[in-house]
């Protein structure tokens, strides 16, 4: 039989996948005998090739991936096991990676994960002591465990600096080591043209995209309608579209299985390498909407595509629209963001511009004032600490400007001067996560960082090399001590970096829908 490896990259086929959603208690509560007998059925299917199953899905406590997983990788299924970064450090993350490769589970899909939810006596603490970045160079570097290796993407946001950035990040986790991508659930056909004309025209049509095709009902779509799920978007057009249609005898049944049909049919006819059906609950729901999609001629995702727009108001596109499709014109920049090229982002204040040159004077190796201050740490009586008036100095100041947490490995020039720590939910270094909502956020109302960040470096032409530094990893070992002092005697991760040869990699082009030369 077989692998989801080979298969994905042989390009002649369209691969359909079913997430299974974990659930609460044992094997032997009545959701988890619901779940298994949906798994069963689907593995008896041979026109789906894999089935995926989350970790702790929604932040919550579920029942361990591995253990719904394991009849069905026995039974000769081809099974993608989640691995999220919110509830485990590096060690249990690399001890589960370890697990899952000697019980023969070689399919992962490495993710930050949602900011925990209700869980014993109340909230959990988060961990994400890696995010989806981090945690795929940890698991491409465990060369002996042979995973294959995905990743999350979304498009589906409102803003130009949410869009962007998620793009740019998408580069990143490719580059980290995810062999293929699957993208969050979405109702905007162009935004799911969009996605893959930027990963062709970035040459990363080698790496298979997946589309997400979500099972909605009235219920669903008024859930994720409230901003209840992060990252997932149902536009107030969609959202009274499936009230309509709940109205009918059969309460909607069939228009949702039909729109479902009609998701998968339009990736199929995009391009996309495969469909990720969830929200499936009866065997019965998959297979006539199965049935509806072999229906189907040719030619009809293209009416399809047209039909299913159902993007917010005012929701930006980096790509122009093509009138004779309605899906996205490969070489033209919208008209929304080509006009953004000419103005100057919000947000850049003197607090920016006044940190940026304090650390280009200061801290650039080898020039201004980085050779003397090399020196006087040195020879500090704790170059941990460094002198003490320094040390005064850093704290109170980084604390007035930037609420610093005293972490010791500074990425503040890498987030154009915003703390993860104390202004990132999930203490994100390495590009926002996919959970923001209009901007804000997933976990409290305010700006992403990475947003900020974005408007800050687009406002002096930088934005597109927001993520352009290798693979932060944060040493917690040195929490509590000097961050300047780990910066000028080489123990921050920056200058860890630097030590380290990094392959050759191409930068961005002049703009995200250049192709690079």
């Amino acid at each position: 039989m077989e692998s989801l490896r080979d298969n994905l990259l042989d390009a002649s086929g369209f691969l359909r996948g079913v997430e299974l959603v974990s659930t609460r208690g044992t094997m032997e509560e009545a959701d988890a005998v619901k779940t298994r007998r949906l798994a069963d059925a689907l593995v008896a299917c041979d026109r789906i090739d894999w089935l995926s199953i989350t970790d702790n899905a929604g932040g919550n406590p579920m029942m361990a991936p591995t253990t719904l997983g394991k009849p069905i990788l026995y039974a000769g299924k081809e099974v993608l096991i989640h691995i999220s970064c919110k509830d485990l450090n590096r060690n249990g993350l690399e001890s589960t990676a370890w697990q899952l490769a000697s019980e023969g589970f070689y399919n992962v899909l490495a993710v930050s994960g949602d900011y925990p939810g209700a869980g014993y006596r109340g909230h959990a603490r988060p961990v994400f002591d890696l995010d989806s970045v981090g945690l795929l160079a940890l698991l491409r570097e465990m060369k002996e465990t042979h995973f294959f290796l995905g990743a999350v993407t979304t498009n589906f946001k409102l803003h130009e600096n949410e869009v962007v950035p998620q793009y740019l990040k998408l580069e990143k986790k490719i580059a980290s080591g995810a062999q293929f991508i699957i993208t969050q659930i979405g109702f905007d056909a162009r935004k799911q043209h969009e996605q893959l004309l930027y990963m062709k025209r970035r040459q990363l049509e080698h790496v298979p995209l997946i589309g997400s095709v979500y099972l909605l009902n009235a219920r669903a779509a008024a859930f994720f309608g409230g901003g209840n799920v992060p990252g997932v978007v149902v536009s107030e057009a969609l959202l009274e579209t499936c009230r309509r249609a709940s109205g009918s005898p059969d309460k909607g049944r069939a228009f949702f299985r039909e729109l479902a049909a009609k998701q998968v049919a339009v990736l199929k006819g995009l391009g996309y390498r495969g469909a990720y059906l969830s929200g499936i609950h009866h065997f019965a729901d998959l297979e006539r909407i199965l049935e509806i999609e072999r229906a189907f001629a040719a030619d009809d995702w293209k009416t399809f595509a047209r039909q299913i727009r159902f993007a917010r108001p005012g929701e930006f596109y980096l790509l122009a629209e093509d009138p004779a499709t309605g899906l996205a014109d490969a070489g033209r920049l919208s008209p929304e963001y080509e006009a953004s090229q000419k103005r100057a982002a919000r947000g850049v204040r003197l607090g920016y511009r006044f940190s940026k040159w304090v650390h280009d004077a200061a801290f650039t190796p080898g020039r201004g004032l980085a050779p003397l201050a090399t020196k006087l740490y040195a020879r500090a009586q704790d170059t941990r600490q460094g002198p003490r008036a320094l040390r005064i100095i850093e704290h109170l100041s980084k604390q007035a400007m930037f609420a610093c947490q005293d972490c010791g490995d500074c990425s503040l020039p890498e987030i154009a001067y915003l703390c993860p720590e104390s202004q990132c939910a999930k203490n994100q270094r390495n590009g926002p996560c996919g959970g923001t909502r209009d901007g804000l956020c997933e976990a409290g109302e305010f700006e992403c960082i990475w947003a900020r960040a974005y408007d800050r470096r687009k406002a002096e032409g930088h934005e597109l090399g927001l993520v352009d530094h290798a693979p932060v990893v944060q040493d917690h070992a040195l929490r509590g001590t000097s961050s300047w002092a780990n910066s000028y005697l080489g123990r921050d991760h920056i200058s860890r970096q630097a030590k380290e040869e990094s392959p050759a990699r191409e930068k961005p082009a002049k703009n995200p829908v250049d192709a690079a030369s």
